[in-house]
């Protein structure tokens, strides 16, 4: 059974409690020795006017698993929010539809993971996730984007392979968060300096945060932080293979950015253009195989393929 993600504060006892607990807030707020943190109250609608053009379906995705090797660990818990927004602008419109369902391993879980997220054995004995609910929410919808998609698409695509028809963007990587001023890109963190809380860790509330936080204007660009990340996706990913590199140039390629790949046991950087890409392909002929002659590996990735287990178009190609 589907959960809702969405809590209420309907009564009007409630309603009168918490206006009086806001007046203090923010009495507390006006001081400069305070800083207060509200719970988020996840929204079902953002803008109530939309613009006369269409607008798109977009999905928050999160999981929870029995661990962190998607060899032999499962996912037990499918958060996902269907919303709409305007691909021209970013804005965020209104949630449409939510989905949260655990399903059960068929092991234990480990007693580290279930002390992150809480999620025990007896909350998933028994239960299972709808294959054709999944197809269902898909339906129609131009991205995904979860906080971290390299682990989430990983997860996800192993338990349900429909997810590789889909574009996919990572609020953690395609955000410049640290150019926009903040310390940390973690989500719990992000969603702090908005004067949030929420119970971090779980898939529905990490799903709720992650909308809350792409519907902010962005401070230093200021643009909706959604729009930011849609722009990720006209944007090409090239991974870069610095095949056979000399030993001694391995410190060089570091301190260039590139990463050492054991399996194919080749150091390689990920570019965002192709204008970088020939920049660094010159780079390398002279600090790294000193002109000379040398065969180097171009692997690009669309949407579909990027923060996948997957890989993209590769082409040898000599200097």
């Amino acid at each position: 059974m589907t959960k809702n993600l969405f809590s209420a504060h309907d009564s009007p006892d409630a309603h009168q409690e918490l206006s009086e607990l806001e007046a203090l807030a923010k009495q507390l707020d006006a001081h400069p020795d305070f800083k207060v943190l509200r719970r988020l109250i996840p929204h079902k609608v953002f803008q109530s006017s939309p613009p006369e053009r269409t607008l798109s379906k977009g999905i928050i995705l999160d999981t929870e698993t029995t661990g962190m090797d998607i060899e032999k660990d499962k996912v037990i818990e499918l958060g996902m929010i269907l919303f709409e927004f305007d691909p021209q602008t970013g804005v965020i419109y209104k949630v449409l539809k939510t989905f949260d369902q655990y399903e059960d391993p068929g092991f234990p879980i480990p007693a580290e993971s279930t002390a992150v997220h809480h999620i025990t054995d007896d909350m998933v004995k028994g239960c299972s996730i709808d294959d054709h609910e999944v197809g269902d929410f898909l339906r129609n919808v131009s991205v995904v984007i979860a906080h971290n998609a390299v682990f989430d698409r990983a997860f996800v695509e192993m338990r349900w392979p429909i997810f590789e028809d889909y574009m996919w963007a990572c609020s953690l990587k395609d955000i410049d968060w640290r150019g926009e001023g903040f310390g940390s890109a973690k989500l719990e963190y992000l969603v702090y300096t908005q004067g949030l809380f929420y119970d971090a860790h779980r898939a529905d509330a990490d799903c709720c945060a992650l909308l809350e936080l792409l519907s902010c204007t962005l401070p230093t660009s200021q643009q909706p932080a959604l729009l930011q990340l849609l722009e990720s996706l006209n944007q090409p990913q090239i991974r870069l293979f610095a095949l056979g590199s000399p030993f001694e140039t391995k410190e060089v390629l570091k301190q260039r950015n590139y990463r050492w790949s054991a399996d194919i046991r080749s150091w390689h950087r990920t570019l965002t253009s192709e204008k970088e890409l020939e920049a660094e392909l010159s780079w390398l002929k002279r600090n790294v195989y000193e002109n000379r002659k040398a065969v180097v590996e171009v692997e690009r990735m669309g949407g579909k393929v990027r923060y996948s287990q997957r890989t993209g178009e590769k082409k040898q190609v000599p200097l």
